[in-house]
């Protein structure tokens, strides 16, 4: 369990996987077993196993918090990501996101609120999977792989 445990309302939950919403008023996600499947398949293309996966969808106040408390840095960001497995291919952390930098990011790319949003997701989980994004370089490879699993949904 992170050091950030959520306390906000259970939206949705499979095993393994539960989306929480935190501290967001209308938000609502129209595909939530959907994204549990897909989940789950790139999961399963990277050999890995689901133990708990838990998505919170919050603000920008919220996780900017989270932010300063945990990584001492003082910005707003669009996600936290906590890995919290004992085990090289298991799955198993908190992934913190800010509905409104993602309302924001969608906008500034042009693309659906839908889509921006399911990268970010799947950014989480391939920080999970070991992928890191702290240079160029790595930035570019995670961008690859946030566009294959993109690819990837059938919904």
């Amino acid at each position: 369990m992170s050091l950030a445990t959520p306390t906000g309302v259970r939206y949705f939950e499979a095993p393994g996987i539960e989306f929480i919403v935190e501290d967001v008023a209308d938000f609502f996600l129209h595909d939530a077993e959907d994204l549990v499947a897909w989940i789950e398949r790139i999961a399963v293309v990277h050999e890995y196993r689901i133990a708990q996966l838990t998505f919170i969808f919050c603000s920008d106040e919220y996780l900017h918090k989270l932010n300063v408390e945990y990584l001492n840095h003082d910005t707003l960001t669009d996600i936290i990501t906590f890995d919290n497995a004992d085990d090289a291919d298991v799955l198993e952390g908190d992934i913190f996101i800010s509905v409104e930098r993602v309302q924001d990011n969608a906008k500034d790319l042009t693309i659906s609120f839908r889509d921006e949003l399911h990268r970010v997701m799947i950014h989480g989980v391939l920080h999970l999977l070991g992928y890191h994004d702290k240079d160029l370089l790595s930035q570019t490879a995670m961008r690859r792989k946030e566009d294959y699993c993109l690819s990837l949904r059938t919904f």
